[in-house]
């Protein structure tokens, strides 16, 4: 089994690697309208609408990332060591993954559903990391 500390490192990196999968998508619309160098964020009123969620995913897993990293390394710093954690950092990294799925195929309820379980796992880590240095 995995120890807790080790699981909330590794979904930071995979949640850290989710960001980009989206760009893979944003590069591949860009690809398809030809991609101006000069100006590469000038192209995006060009793009497919399925190009433009992409660049929207990409854009929102910045800023979850944000969140998440913080959240998680605040339960690691302050030693939390529950199953819950655990789940709740895995939850994280596959709610984001189908998030941008979602995003891109344009499914907003599940998009929006995917968010809310991001959205929990952040609150429980945060929750956790509080009354962990708070026991102390």
């Amino acid at each position: 089994m995995i120890p807790v500390p080790a699981i909330l490192l590794d979904c930071i990196a995979a949640a850290a690697v989710l960001i980009y999968i989206p760009f893979l998508v944003v590069g591949y619309a860009r690809g398809t309208v030809g991609y101006d160098a000069a100006a590469p964020r000038a192209m995006f009123e060009k793009l497919p609408p399925y190009g433009q969620r992409a660049t929207w995913a990409h854009q929102n897993s910045f800023e979850a990332f944000m969140i998440f990293a913080a959240a998680a390394l605040m339960a690691y710093v302050t030693g939390v060591d529950s199953p819950l954690a655990a789940i709740a950092a895995i939850a994280f990294v596959v709610a984001r993954s189908l998030y941008s799925v979602f995003y891109i195929l344009n499914v907003p309820i599940a998009r929006s559903l995917m968010f809310g379980i991001g959205t929990l796992s952040n609150g429980t880590l945060f929750a956790l990391s509080l009354l962990s240095a708070n026991s102390n």
